[in-house]
């Protein structure tokens, strides 16, 4: 864990995910200003047909960095990330570059960040995996952490500021990945993946499916409250894009001391499924807290408990899906993003639909399907259990 290249990659990720926070706190109020009567509707939209593209690219990304190493793939994908922030800045109030540039961001999203979650599995033993993936977290953590506020700041000049702010930041990321980003991926193993391609849905089979359905879930319920959670505020407490921007502070703090101190140093090899069902009960209770919200600090409470039960999950189902996985870690990475891209796609949508019938629906059924998906992380367990069994006999014959 001591090898330089994994904190050049968290550098990488946090000033990607800066960016991308930036805009958070502003986008709804931008949109707002452009078609105020169908604001909500088309919030949901953007969110939904960005993380579409990325869901039908993702796995491409991560499939074509194992055949020809994960160095030139970071490095597209954070120059695109820079060009969908530069047109969304210039879009000025035109809602048809708003989409595009928002469809340009899918198109390179899967290039940072599926691609950098296969780069991290290169470079980590399995059971230094979790410790990695910890890592991986808190650096998104630490970027939404600093991003909204930034981006709320920002919002005082003008609207359009943070996302020239952000762009300019993809652009400086660009330059570190360019110079001090080494290549991850052996030569033997890129011309062993070309000789032989595999589909991405090879990965999503035995039990490491419930999984993978599990993440998606997980995605879906937050993709449905980010969608959902200004408008909320807004109708609850006239929040203002500042005050949205302190809230996701708060919950990026909480979020990334879990992941770079509990998470990194107390979770080991082997104790994943019991801190995911951990994670899915305390995101299940912020999930439900948020329903009794009329103030801005009982929002921002509710939103830290749930990026605590966030910061448990999602490094701990990273881990085991590239530890358990028989595919490339390219493959699965990028399975695991379009999973994540298509509850980004969908929770959007339902969360919008189910927030005009009623303000705090999204947050309950939010809650409700965290429950449910202890489920999916019990049948994965008995599955996994049942397989490991069948390879010791199989040994010892």
């Amino acid at each position: 864990m001591k090898d330089k290249r994994l904190f050049i990659v968290m550098a990488i990720l946090m000033t990607t995910f800066i960016g991308f926070g930036i805009i958070i706190p502003v986008m709804p109020e931008i949109i707002l200003a452009t078609d105020s009567a169908h604001a909500e509707r088309h919030t949901g939209g953007m969110l939904a047909v960005y993380s579409l593209v990325a869901f039908v690219l993702s796995p491409v990304w991560g499939g074509l960095s194992d055949r020809i190493g994960r160095r030139p793939i970071i490095l597209v994908g954070v120059l695109g990330f820079a060009a969908s922030f530069l047109l969304f800045g210039l879009s000025s109030g035109n809602l048809l570059l708003m989409y595009l540039s928002r469809v340009l961001g899918g198109l390179f999203s899967g290039a940072v960040t599926s691609v950098i979650v296969a780069y991290v599995a290169d470079i980590t033993t399995p059971e230094e995996r979790t410790k990695g993936m910890g890592l991986v977290g808190m650096s998104i953590g630490f970027g939404f952490m600093i991003g909204p506020g930034v981006g709320g700041l920002l919002s005082l000049v003008t609207l359009e500021t943070p996302f020239y702010a952000a762009a300019l930041l993809s652009l400086l990321t660009f330059g570190l990945a360019l110079t001090k980003l080494q290549e991850s991926l052996p030569q033997a193993a890129r011309a062993g993946a070309r000789e032989k391609r595999v589909s991405r849905w090879t990965a999503f089979q035995g039990p490491l499916k419930y999984l993978y359905v599990l993440a998606f879930l997980v995605t879906f319920t937050l993709a449905g409250l980010e969608a959902t959670m200004q408008f909320f505020g807004i109708r609850r407490f006239d929040v203002t894009p500042f005050q949205v921007g302190i809230m996701f502070l708060v919950c990026g703090v909480v979020g990334a001391l879990v992941q770079g101190g509990f998470v990194r140093r107390k979770i080991g090899k082997g104790d994943e499924p019991k801190y995911i069902a951990v994670g899915l009960v305390i995101s299940a209770l912020g999930f439900f807290m948020l329903l009794a919200s009329h103030s801005l600090w009982w929002a921002t409470l509710s939103l830290s408990v749930f990026g605590v039960g966030n910061a448990l999950i999602r490094p701990c189902v990273t881990s085991l899906i590239t530890q358990k996985t028989t595919a490339g870690q390219g493959v699965a990475s990028g399975l695991s993003s379009s999973m994540d891209s298509l509850g980004r796609v969908l929770g959007p949508l339902l969360g919008s639909l189910l927030f005009t019938v009623n303000l705090g629906l999204p947050y309950f059924i939010g809650g409700l399907l965290c429950l449910g998906a202890l489920l999916l992380l019990l049948r994965f367990r008995q599955l996994d259990k049942h397989r490991q069994a069948g390879t010791q006999v199989e040994a010892s014959n």
